[in-house]
C-alpha cells in the first residue's frame, strides 16, 4: 500500500498540489488523468520518491517493493536485453552478480562459502531460479522474440527498447506498480497482452494514460487530477 498525506508542491507562484490525501491498496489499478500540464508525471514522481514534495509525505507499506516504467530508452545500451529486465529487481540482480563474482574467484576460501550459501538462500526466497524464464515469459509476451533477449539493448529499435523496459518494471512481481504512458509504441498485439497481465495483477498498480479504452479494460479507479486536487471514483469497465 501506498498513502498520500497532505502532499504539496508549487513550482514559483504556480500550484501543482495541494494537501493531496489518499491510499492506494493491493488489488487496485488507479487511472491517473487529467489536462496536459496538471502534473500527473510529476505525481508518480513523487510517489517514486524521485521528486520530493515540498509539503506532506508519502509512505509506503515496509518491506514493499515499488517498480517504475523507466523513460531512458538509452540508458542500458551496454548491457543485454534478459539481464535489463532481471534489473527491475535490484535486489535480486545484485545477489545475482554477487554470486557470479564469488564462483569466479580462483581463490575460493571457506568465508566465501559461507557467503555463497547465504547469498543461495536469498536468491531462492526471492524466486531467483525463475528469475530468466520470467524475463523470457515478459519479453515474448511483449512481442520480443527470442533472438533478441542475449543482445544488447543498442541493437535494439525505439520500439522494443520501450518493450524492454515495459518488462523490466512487471519483472518480478512488485508490490507497487507506476507505469506512465505504458502504451506508448506498443503494437496493437503488445496492448492486448498488457491489458490481461494487469488485470491479474493482484498489488497497486498506478498508471498514466490518455488512452481511456485501456484504461476503463484495467483500471478499478480513476484519479482525476485537477486544480491540484484529485478526485478518486469508481472505473467503468467495459
Amino acid at each position: 500500500m501506498i498513502t498520500v498525506n497532505n502532499v504539496g508542491l508549487r513550482y514559483g507562484s504556480r500550484k501543482l498540489f495541494e494537501d493531496i490525501t489518499l491510499k492506494f491498496t493491493p488489488g487496485n489499478c488507479y487511472g491517473l488523468i487529467g489536462a496536459n500540464g496538471a502534473g500527473k508525471s510529476t505525481f508518480l514522481k513523487i510517489l517514486s520518491g524521485a521528486i520530493e514534495p515540498q509539503s506532506g509525505t508519502v509512505t509506503l507499506t515496509p518491506g514493499e517493493r515499488l517498480a517504475v516504467l523507466k523513460q531512458d530508452h538509452f540508458q542500458y545500451d551496454e548491457d543485454i536485453v534478459k539481464s535489463v529486465v532481471m534489473m527491475g529487481h535490484t535486489r535480486l540482480y545484485e545477489v545475482m552478480q554477487e554470486k557470479d563474482a564469488l564462483y569466479a574467484k580462483p581463490d575460493f576460501s571457506d568465508e566465501d562459502g559461507i557467503k555463497a550459501a547465504e547469498l543461495e538462500s536469498e536468491f531462492a526466497e526471492m524466486n531467483g531460479w525463475e528469475a530468466e524464464s520470467e524475463a523470457a515469459v515478459l519479453l515474448k509476451g511483449l512481442g520480443i522474440p527470442e533472438s533478441l533477449h542475449n543482445r544488447k539493448m543498442n541493437e535494439l529499435n525505439g520500439s522494443e527498447k520501450v518493450k524492454v523496459l515495459l518488462a523490466q518494471a512487471l519483472f518480478g512481481k512488485p508490490d507497487i506498480l507506476l507505469l506512465d504512458e505504458p502504451t506508448n509504441h506498443l503494437d496493437n498485439l503488445a496492448i492486448r497482452w498488457l491489458e490481461d497481465f494487469l488485470i491479474n495483477f493482484e498489488n497497486t498498480i498506478i498508471v498514466v494514460s490518455h488512452d481511456r479504452h485501456f484504461l476503463n479494460k484495467v483500471c478499478t479507479h480513476i484519479a482525476d487530477l485537477d486544480f491540484g486536487k484529485i478526485e478518486r471514483t469508481l472505473c467503468r469497465k467495459l
